[in-house]
């Protein structure tokens, strides 16, 4: 089997959307940031075990967007390495380097899925204290 030609524009294609993503992840983790410094000071004046679980669940948060901005990175990286090598008309190169930026967008984009799913069940926890004991 052999693989067809892909040409350098194939890789460039990637770019913007490895860069929208770094954008929303730095905005996440901005957010989560404010958010953690808020419940942190909160945390300090009354030490509500509530919080205390809001704040475990919001570490693990920023470890999954470091991730998710790790993986997004060596994508980009692979990216732009791919691009060399199909600069330099060294098909395989450029085709296996491709291959890897897509796998990690796809690490990335994993991750990110795995932090929404996170991020939705802390808003739970958030609503339930508000609603009313049976």
């Amino acid at each position: 089997m052999t693989l067809s030609e892909i040409p350098i524009s194939t890789p460039s294609l990637l770019f913007p959307a490895i860069s929208l993503l770094m954008l929303a992840y730095t905005n996440r983790f901005l957010a989560l940031a404010t958010i953690i410094r808020n419940l942190h000071a909160s945390w300090r004046e009354n030490h509500d075990p509530l919080l205390e679980a809001q704040i475990s669940n919001l570490r693990r948060r920023i470890v999954l967007i470091r991730n998710m901005q790790t993986a997004g990175v060596v994508s980009l990286i692979a990216c732009t390495i791919s691009m060399v090598f199909l600069f330099f008309s060294h098909q395989l190169g450029g085709q296996v380097f491709f291959f890897i930026s897509l796998i990690f967008m796809i690490v990335s984009l994993s991750l990110t899925l795995n932090e929404v799913v996170i991020s939705g069940r802390a808003l739970d926890m958030q609503l339930s204290d508000m609603e009313p004991k049976a």
